[in-house]
C-alpha cells in the first residue's frame, strides 16, 4: 500500500492590512531632501495603522506590502499632510495669550507653541510666523502642507 501523500502548506509571509500593527524603520523627507524624521538612525517605530500615528495617505501606501518589504515612495504637494489652509493662519492678540497660556511669555518667529484642545483632552502646536505690537501670527497647518513629501521604508515586522 502507497504512503499518503503529505502536502506541507508554507506559511504565507504576513502582507500589511489597514489595521496591521508594524515595526518598520521609516524616513520622512521634505521637497529639499532634508529629511524630517528618520529611524533608520536608531531603534524601530512600532505603530497600529488607522490609530492616526501617519498620515493616511502614508498608510495607504503600506497597505498591501510584505513584511521584508523595502520600498520608496514620492508624494505629490499636499497628497500625505493636505493643502495649506490660510484660514489657519490666525493672529492671536497677547492679551488672550496671556489669558489663557502663561504669563509673560515670550514669542519668538520660528517658535513652535503648543495649545490644549477646547476639550483639554488634546494639544495642537502653531508656528510663530511673525510678532506686532500686542499680537501674534501662528500658523497651525502641518509644516509639511502643500509641499512633496519622500516617505521611505522597510517593513520589519507585520502582525
Amino acid at each position: 500500500m502507497a504512503a499518503p501523500l503529505v502536502i506541507l502548506a508554507m506559511s504565507a509571509i504576513p502582507t500589511v492590512r489597514p489595521d496591521s500593527f508594524l515595526t518598520l524603520h521609516y524616513r520622512l523627507a521634505g521637497p529639499d531632501g532634508a529629511t524630517i524624521l528618520d529611524t533608520f538612525v536608531d531603534k524601530p517605530a512600532t505603530l497600529s495603522l488607522g490609530s492616526g500615528q501617519l498620515a493616511p495617505a502614508i498608510e495607504a501606501l503600506l497597505v498591501g506590502l510584505h513584511e521584508g518589504a523595502e520600498a520608496s515612495f514620492e508624494l505629490p504637494p499636499g497628497a500625505a499632510f493636505g493643502e495649506r489652509n490660510a484660514a489657519l493662519v490666525q493672529r492671536v492678540s497677547l492679551a488672550l495669550l496671556e489669558a489663557h497660556g502663561e504669563p509673560e511669555a515670550e514669542y519668538a518667529v520660528g517658535e513652535v507653541v503648543e495649545f490644549p484642545t477646547p476639550d483639554g483632552e488634546g494639544r495642537y502646536a502653531g508656528v510663530v510666523r511673525e510678532l506686532g505690537p500686542g499680537w501674534v501670527l501662528f500658523d497651525f497647518n502641518h509644516p509639511l502642507a502643500g509641499r512633496a513629501v519622500r516617505f521611505d521604508v522597510k517593513l520589519l515586522g507585520v502582525m
